[in-house]
């Protein structure tokens, strides 16, 4: 499982993902060695399938030779070019502007802003959209703004417009469906493409429709457990971030298995908001690569 690491200001992390070849980490180090830079974690990963290769280089300046950073960009080109990178450089210090979405189910939009507000989520919230008005008490006493966005089937097309266009002008970086109980439509999706996440809870066998913890209660199902996921036009079908689950038993009520699948809910999908803020995750087609 990653870790959650906070950097102070002067912390950069440089993330690539090329094909495989031999001298791609010296020639890394090498080029930030020379530009006086000291690196605090560097993490690599070979995917031999695919005959790719990634890495997560978090570094600092070391000493007062380190030059501003699009003239550290500039002289990385070159590299870039030799080893057919894709890559990019993020400012750790700059927190990215996160929109949650949420329906009446407040669970995990609870645990969001708990870390948030004690620090533990590296992300600015730039507001809380929902379908329903159940919310926004909570939200507004937490100092957030909350958008109310109704929908109809006859409204959804107007409704998402309005929804992308909060997105354009809060400048967000991530949404994030915190159990809101909508689904995109395939050009919205396209449109959030790798920023955005979805949680839902997951079954072995899976339980679709209302009341799932009800339908795998009447299954005597044994664990419980949920994904957290990037939204595609394919339902609940995008890359994964995270998973937990929780072994269950006959003697748990209905009640208690919704209890527990919120709480897996809950912890998996900030954990998922959180490695991502962090520059952990790398959308390798279908799949993940989440560095610790």
């Amino acid at each position: 499982m990653p870790d959650t690491t906070f950097f102070d200001p002067s912390h950069y992390v440089l993330i690539i993902k090329c094909p495989d070849t031999r001298g791609i980490v010296a020639a890394v180090s090498g080029y930030l060695n020379d530009n006086d830079i000291s690196i605090v974690e560097s993490n690599q990963f070979n995917d031999a399938q695919g005959d790719t290769f990634y890495v997560r280089v978090v570094f600092r300046q070391a000493g007062g030779r380190m030059p501003p950073m699009q003239i550290l960009e500039e002289g990385f080109k070159p590299i870039a070019h030799r080893f057919s990178m894709e890559w990019k450089i993020h400012n750790l210090s700059v927190k990215p502007k996160v929109l949650i979405a949420v329906s009446k189910f407040g669970h995990c939009l609870y645990e969001l802003l708990h870390r948030w507000r004690a620090g533990l989520l590296p992300v600015d919230i730039a507001a809380v959209v929902s379908n329903h008005e159940d919310m926004r008490s909570f939200v507004e006493w937490n100092g957030l703004t909350y958008v109310h966005l109704p929908i109809t089937k006859d409204t959804k097309a107007e409704q998402e417009a309005q929804f992308l266009k909060l997105i354009d002008d809060h400048h967000v970086d991530l949404v994030v469906l915190a159990r809101y109980m909508q689904i995109l439509s395939d050009e919205m999706s396209r449109k959030l493409d790798g920023r955005c996440i979805n949680i839902h809870h997951s079954f072995l066998p899976s339980f679709k429709g209302a009341k799932p913890y009800h339908q795998a209660h009447q299954r005597g199902v044994k664990i419980i457990g949920a994904t957290a996921h990037y939204v595609t036009s394919d339902l609940d079908e995008g890359p994964i971030i995270e998973q937990d689950v929780q072994r269950v038993h006959h003697g748990h009520t209905p009640e208690q298995l919704v209890a527990i699948g919120q709480d897996i809910e809950a912890r998996v999908l900030a954990r998922a908001v959180t490695w991502h803020s962090e520059r952990r995750v790398i959308i390798n087609g279908s799949k993940t690569v989440v560095f610790s």
